[in-house]
């Protein structure tokens, strides 16, 4: 029973830190701290990986969206600098936030509602997967979208370099 007690009580405090810093990220005014609101809500998913006992995705998580992706946005934030006093700091309206509101609950409406109906029985214990055969599965049918997120993520970097330059030959 007190094992049941502490899978709950983790649940509940990882829950907590991806809504937590999910609002912080979306709801800051500072990029460089939603950024980091960015990181909790990561570090949260990694430990809900953890909970399903999937050690593995939840170290490649860390890694390759902590570790990486985290670094190129934040490269991509201090490379193209907005202008002080831009739209983005200017507050929302009323409008503006109760269509936010709606946009981040329509999802979550959606999915409350696939799972109320057609949930299926949890079993006790997640199947863990042997690393090599999760590799396998992972590089052989999904190659091409891994090798399609690689370019997405380069192209965003070389985009931010460059907008990056232009800034700078604009002054």
């Amino acid at each position: 029973m007190t094992e049941h007690l502490v899978v709950q009580i983790s649940f509940a405090l990882y829950a907590l830190l991806i809504v937590g810093g999910g609002l912080w990220a979306v709801l800051d005014k500072s990029l460089v701290r939603a950024l980091v609101g960015l990181i909790l809500t990561l570090f949260g998913v990694a430990g809900m990986y953890l909970l399903m006992a999937a050690p593995l995705i939840a170290l490649m998580q860390l890694l390759i969206y902590v570790g990486a992706v985290v670094v190129l946005i934040f490269f991509a934030i201090m490379l193209t600098r907005a202008p002080a006093g831009g739209e983005e700091c200017e507050k929302p309206g009323t409008g503006r936030l109760v269509l936010a509101l709606l946009g981040g609950l329509a999802p979550a409406a959606v999915l409350g509602f696939a799972i109320h109906k057609y949930a299926q029985a949890a079993k006790d214990v997640a199947v863990e997967i042997a690393p090599a055969v999760l590799g396998k599965v992972f590089l052989e049918p999904y190659v091409l979208a891994f090798e399609l997120i690689s370019v997405v993520l380069f192209v965003a970097m070389a985009g931010a370099v460059l907008l990056g330059f232009e800034r700078r030959r604009a002054k």
